[in-house]
């Protein structure tokens, strides 16, 4: 599995909840080390820096983002929301969050992942109470768990990333017609 960070789903907090891979089947974690952790903050745009964080951080990062998970489904189901996660998302957010600050050479956010954290838990509540809820999409991938927004015209989307998923199903498909091609000829 690809050890790298991805961000296809058009928001840092579904991207977030994406960080449990193939949970259908393999069941890949992203945040295998505190250090990976802070990679994604920082990799996602959520913040510039990150105080390096420590197991206890990556314990409730995956708390968090199981919630989040939750949260994301429910919604893109029209069902009602799971009260343990959302009681979950809501305190994390509740916390301080990561401030930005005008320097010289622009803007810059340094935050704590308590900070990172909860910027992450308070874009998840603007998304899911947001106008992009009716274009939450699930990846046609029966292997990928990824959640994103929709905003292709007519909403045909159908990945939710072409390198990530579309291209490995394309090609799948491919070698299936083939093969059946070749066992009718």
């Amino acid at each position: 599995m690809n050890l790298d960070h991805v961000f296809v789903c058009g928001d840092p907090a579904l991207d977030f909840a994406a960080t449990l891979r193939a949970r259908r089947t393999a069941r890949f974690e992203m945040f295998a080390a505190p250090e990976r952790l802070d990679a994604w903050y920082v990799e996602s745009g959520v913040v510039d820096a990150v105080t390096p964080g420590d197991e206890g951080d990556v314990a409730r990062a995956t708390a968090v983002r199981e919630a989040l998970y939750l949260l994301i489904t429910a919604r893109r189901r029209g069902e009602e929301f799971d009260p343990g996660a959302l009681a979950l998302v809501n305190s994390t957010a509740r916390t301080p969050s990561a401030v930005p600050q005008l320097t010289a050479e622009g803007r810059r956010t340094d935050a704590t992942p308590a900070e990172a954290l909860s910027t992450v838990a308070r874009r998840a509540i603007e998304l899911l109470s947001g106008p992009d809820v009716p274009l939450l999409k699930e990846c046609g991938n029966p292997e990928c768990t990824r959640v994103y927004i929709d905003r292709s015209r007519g909403m045909r989307r159908q990945w939710c990333g072409m390198e990530s998923c579309g291209n490995k199903i394309k090609a799948a498909a491919y070698r299936a017609r083939k093969k059946s091609a070749v066992a009718a000829g």
